[in-house]
């Protein structure tokens, strides 16, 4: 970040408290909960510079996601790759090799898949979550509760044939530092990366002609739209045939107003704390507006998986986390230097030379409908080839999706067509272009 802009951050904190001593917020815990992490996931303090190198790998059993039949053979890798600064940074993952025989054209396809929103503790990191589908853990500083509930969307990408190469972000599951959750850049790098780390692996299933998907919802929807864009510059040596986006979070602002008092109201938390990861300068605005239920909620979230966020701060307010009673909205329009860094956060505002399929529920509350549609009539806008697919119907009056029902019911209605548009990008048939009517879409 700019000295400048950290500077003003610095200066408008001060001003918007004027009291004589700023309160300091406690540190963000960079731990798990009721789990002790394997040793594997501790980073070693000097990571490669080179996106992609793989730091270590083992073999990691998944025989345990039962009743769903799991058909693949999995390696836990941890690899390096870039953060939004332009650092190097360590990344955890898995590639989940399938044993069904793959009948297309060329060699086996891979599909880079980013999982939707599962927590900030390491404990909740997806890789983990293979060996532990179901994940119930006690200790001395609390308990814990996740479940693997993406095995079912990457079991029918295995039972096509392809294989799976899961990214568990920075910092979820790594030991190094929190988990970035909506940082469009490290999502985007840490996917693309994984695909890198998969082809360097000694036996890599990835050779010349290997053709790459992308496959994520909700905030794998956003990873995956990030990457896509990013994919021409960043990496360009991945041979990338499609990107599927389910209900990506492109517009940051709107999806904190939509999550406002819903069931998963903590992502605010898993927000505040990964932007703080990332932009330090941060910091003194956060502990000049924050009140000490807000501190407290922000370690306690830092440490949870989905399930424990929702059973502890569901249907919670932003305003019960600030001094004043503002909310994080009010809070980020205030402060033209914190509205920047949300707006980095933005995607749609560079052009995908992959075909990309972006799908949204139109009565999803949780992330907006509106915003996931803006995405891809900016993509258009920009000349790229997006398949645009609306799901549902509109949400009945007053109906603002707080329990997260219509976004969840979007991964089984969008996946059908999901599955058939990815699978047409491996045989190598051209993406139906939804641009030339995309205005006459709701």
């Amino acid at each position: 970040m700019r000295p400048s802009r950290a500077a003003a951050i610095v200066a408008a904190a001060v001003l918007a408290c004027p009291a004589a001593v700023l309160a300091t917020a406690p540190a963000v815990a960079v731990e798990s909960k009721g789990v002790e992490m394997p040793a594997f996931y501790d980073p070693p303090t000097s990571i490669p510079s080179t996106p992609g190198t793989v730091i270590r790998t083992e073999p990691m059993p998944t025989a345990l996601n039962l009743p769903v039949v799991f058909p693949g053979t999995s390696t836990r890798l941890m690899y390096s790759t870039t953060d939004s600064n332009g650092l190097p940074a360590p990344a955890t993952g898995a590639l989940i090799r399938s044993t069904k025989s793959w009948g297309g054209p060329g060699p086996r396809p891979v599909v880079a898949f980013a999982f939707g929103t599962i927590g900030q503790g390491d404990q909740c990191a997806p890789s983990y979550g293979l060996e532990h589908p179901l994940l119930i853990g006690i200790g001395s500083d609390g308990g814990t509760f996740n479940a693997n509930y993406e095995v079912v969307q990457m079991s029918g990408l295995l039972a096509k044939g392809y294989d799976v190469a899961l990214s568990d972000y920075i910092g979820l599951g790594s030991t190094d530092r929190l988990h970035t959750y909506m940082n469009r850049a490290d999502q985007a790098h840490a996917l693309l990366d994984v695909v890198r780390a998969v082809r360097n692996l000694p036996d890599s299933p990835i050779v010349a002609g290997t053709k790459v998907g992308l496959w994520g919802y909700s905030q794998g929807g956003g990873a995956v739209a990030a990457a896509a864009e990013l994919q021409p510059t960043y990496a360009p040596d991945v041979n990338l045939v499609g990107a599927y986006a389910g209900a990506p979070p492109a517009n940051l602002h709107e999806v904190i107003k939509g999550v406002e008092k819903n069931a998963i109201a903590a992502v605010l938390g898993y927000t505040l704390n990964g932007l703080i990861q990332s932009y330090p300068e941060l910091r003194p605005v956060v502990d000049a507006r924050m009140n000490d239920k807000g501190f407290a909620a922000l370690r306690d979230i830092s440490t949870q998986c989905i399930p424990d966020s929702a059973a502890t701060y569901g249907f919670s307010s932003s305003t019960e986390w600030t001094k004043d009673g503002k909310s994080l909205t009010e809070i980020i329009a205030e402060l033209p230097h914190v509205r920047d860094i949300v707006d980095e956060q933005q995607i749609g505002t560079r052009k995908p030379t992959a075909p990309v399929l972006v799908t949204t529920k139109l009565s999803d509350g949780t992330v907006p409908h509106k915003q996931a549609r803006q995405l891809a009539v900016d993509w258009c806008g920009k000349g790229a080839r997006v398949t645009y697919v609306p799901l549902g119907l509109p949400a009945l009056p007053g109906d603002t999706d707080r329990g997260t029902l219509h976004h969840i019911a979007g991964v089984p209605e969008g996946l059908p067509t999901a599955s058939i548009w990815m699978q047409k990008r491996f045989e190598g048939a051209s993406s139906v272009n939804s641009c030339p009517i995309i205005r006459a879409l709701p």
